[in-house]
């Protein structure tokens, strides 16, 4: 292997590891990424950190600062409303197409990330349950079968899954996507219409939440744009 090639599979795993670090909160926001410190931990180079650190600025929960360090992005109010607006767009006719284009292996894929949900949360298995739960939406996004709504997803899924992936009512999330999936499996498409934002409300409702917790505002401060 080349050394290029070696330093792209190591800034991989680099951007991996910090990635998840985030996303389950051992990295906690505004919180810096300096790149040896890193270095030093993971037992690497700087020079793979470096190109992690800039792979997460472009996913969006990293933000650059020139002259100092990068640090974990700090979502505001204002971001979770606009998130929300264009998430809900997009997931609705993700979930409409899917119900309309699915075929059966495709169900049985969707079926299976469900299936993962439900027994972890049946374990209590937090972590598992909010994993299993992001699939059950990326196997929706390719039963969609439109590339260009797959493209604008991957765009920006790892700040969907950190802003409204956090739930902790496993249980529940469950039961709603049981019933997202059986009207997909009956291609029922207007049911979606409505099942899916009220689905999604539930998640910026506990991504508000945890902002709230976060910053102690009061809710009226917090819902507002």
């Amino acid at each position: 292997m080349t050394e290029a090639g070696a330093v792209e599979l190591e800034s991989a795993r680099v951007a991996r590891m910090l990635r998840d670090d985030i996303m389950l909160g051992r990295r906690a926001p505004g919180s810096r990424l300096v790149e040896r410190d890193i270095a030093a931990e993971l037992n690497v180079s700087r020079l793979p950190v470096r190109e992690a650190i800039r792979a997460l600025v472009g996913e969006g929960i990293v933000v650059a600062r020139p002259r100092t360090w990068a640090v974990v992005r700090e979502f505001t109010a204002r971001d979770i409303q606009d998130f929300s607006e264009v998430r809900e767009a997009i997931e609705t006719v993700i979930f409409q197409f899917a119900a309309a284009r699915h075929d059966e292996e495709g169900l049985v894929q969707l079926r299976e990330a469900l299936d993962r949900e439900a027994a972890a949360a049946e374990a209590g298995d937090i972590l598992a349950g909010r994993s299993a739960a992001g699939e059950f939406h990326e196997v929706a996004a390719r039963l969609s079968g439109n590339d260009m709504l797959t493209e604008l997803i991957g765009v920006f899924v790892t700040r969907l899954r950190w802003l409204f992936g956090q739930h902790d009512d496993l249980a529940g999330m469950v039961a709603e996507h049981e019933e997202i999936f059986a009207a997909i499996a009956a291609r029922d498409v207007e049911l979606l219409g409505d099942l899916v934002p009220q689905h999604l409300a539930r998640g910026r409702a506990t991504a508000e939440r945890r902002l709230r917790e976060a910053t102690g505002a009061p809710d009226r401060e917090a819902a507002r744009p």
